[in-house]
């Protein structure tokens, strides 16, 4: 029994718009498992995956905490200062947009 071909013969007559062949004649897709090894390289080559938490001390745990909490502390201060500037700025628009309604009342 003969495997069904994706090739179309090129006297097969109207294909489509510009009588393209490419349509037909196209490889499969690429399967998952190349896609998988491709990706498991990829990551062993730009991360570090053998890490292991256990071999840290404790002390090395504790200072890694207080630089996350540090970081996060830090962060939630710039967040908070954009925050109250902006709100500033927004009732400044607002009051000057009250005073002009006024004036021309």
């Amino acid at each position: 029994m003969k495997r069904i071909s994706r090739r179309i013969a090129n006297n097969f007559g109207y294909i489509g718009f510009g009588n393209s062949q490419n349509v037909f004649n196209q490889k499969s897709a690429i399967p998952f498992s190349t896609l998988k090894d491709k990706l498991h390289s990829t990551s062993h080559d730009h991360h570090q995956l053998d890490f292991l938490h256990h071999s840290l001390t404790k002390a090395e745990k504790e200072n890694i905490k207080q630089k996350i909490r540090r970081e996060s502390k830090e962060q939630n201060q710039k967040i908070f200062t954009v925050f109250i500037v902006l709100f500033i700025g927004v009732l400044y628009f607002i009051k000057t947009l009250i005073d002009s309604l006024m004036a021309n009342i």
